[in-house]
Parts: structure tokens; sequence; C-alpha cells
């Protein structure tokens, strides 16, 4: 099935943190921006929520990370996927991505900095087929702050494969957007119950 168009949803409250009470350490943290290209984003109404507000959180988020040195991985899918390389994502989603353009990150989040990275992304989770493991283990980060879309498939998968490998996930509750708030908030619920840390763009910031 194709990607719907999403109506807008107030960001739900966020979960109380039950798995883990981690301290979010800048110098221990990375930062990723999960998935936010043109072909996902055109899904919502950039000038409302949840969008409008995820955007100015990550914005800040990015900021933040650059004034700290923190590393920052931008996870993008690649157009034009051989079906033998997307495999069981054609049955569920078609061929996704097709142009340059709609794999593009979007101009409001740009990659712009000398540290900002972008990893070729093959499934839901950002540590499948790619070497973010790697680059974590290389700046000696074992700290994930998680944002971007969608909240219920690949920022919460990426949370738990963060968790199977010791790297503590932090999802940042009100930086992510799902297909709905229902969903957005089924997936907060579920790292803060069983594999991280759900927190505020606030909390990020006063780390």
């Amino acid at each position: 099935m194709a990607i719907p168009q999403l109506s807008p949803y107030e960001i739900p409250p966020l979960p109380t943190n039950q798995a883990a009470h981690w301290q979010l350490d800048p110098k221990r943290a990375a930062l990723l921006i999960h998935d936010m290209q043109e072909y996902f984003i055109a899904a919502y109404d950039r000038n409302a929520n949840p969008m409008s507000t995820v955007l100015s959180n990550i914005q800040s988020i990015i900021s933040f990370a650059d004034s700290h040195g923190m590393p920052v991985f931008f996870s993008a899918q690649p157009p034009a996927q051989h079906w033998s390389r997307r495999g069981l994502l054609n049955d569920v989603w078609g061929t996704g991505i097709v142009t340059d353009a709609q794999a593009a990150i979007i101009p409001e989040l740009e990659p712009a900095a000398a540290h900002h990275q972008v990893i070729t992304k093959w499934r839901y989770s950002a540590f499948e087929r790619t070497d973010l493991e790697q680059a974590l283990a290389f700046t000696r980060r074992n700290q994930l702050i998680i944002t971007g879309v969608y909240g219920h498939m690949g920022c919460q998968v990426t949370a738990v494969d963060a968790f199977m490998k010791d790297i503590q996930p932090f999802m940042v509750g009100d930086a992510i957007a799902d297909f709905s708030a229902t969903e957005h908030a089924e997936a907060m619920s579920w790292v803060a119950k069983r594999s991280g840390m759900v927190i505020s763009t606030a909390e990020v910031l006063s780390a």
C-alpha cells in the first residue's frame, strides 16, 4: 500500500518512563534524524501539528547537537531500489521512493555541518544494513537521540535495535511524527516500557 495523506493531530502527552532512567550526556550521545525525506513528509501538512512542532523541535535539537560537537546522522532511503534489495518492503509498501527529489532530505533540515552524516537506509531500523553502529562505536557514543518519522515504525524499531546493541535510546516524543495520535502514543509507550527513554525537546536542550 502507498503511504496515505495524514490528518493533523496534536502530539500526545509523553509517557512515564518505566524501562530506564538514564541521564542524557552530550559527550556520550549522537543525534539521529530519521527519514525526514520529501517522500515521507509529503504526507503531512507542514504548517499544522504534528509536523510544524516536530520541524521546529528537530531544528532546535540539531543546533544543540552542533554546539556540543555531537555527531548528527540523517537516515535516508535511496530512490529506485531494485526489487531484490527492497525485498518484502515491496509487498507491504510498493516501490517506495522513485526519484532523487523524493529522496532528498527536506530543506528545513538539510544537512550542512561537516559532522552531519547521511546514512543510506534499507529497512525500518537505521541500524539494519548500515554502518551506524560502527560509526557510534568509533566516535565513542553509546547514547542515541531519536527524532523523525514514523514513530511506530522506524523510530520505534531503531530504539529497540539500539537497546539490543547496548546503546541507550532516547526517543524525543515531541520531535517524532506518526500516522495518528494513537500510533504516536503507542510507540512512545512501548519504548518507555520496554527499550529506552522517551524525553521532550526541552529535556534534550537542558542536558
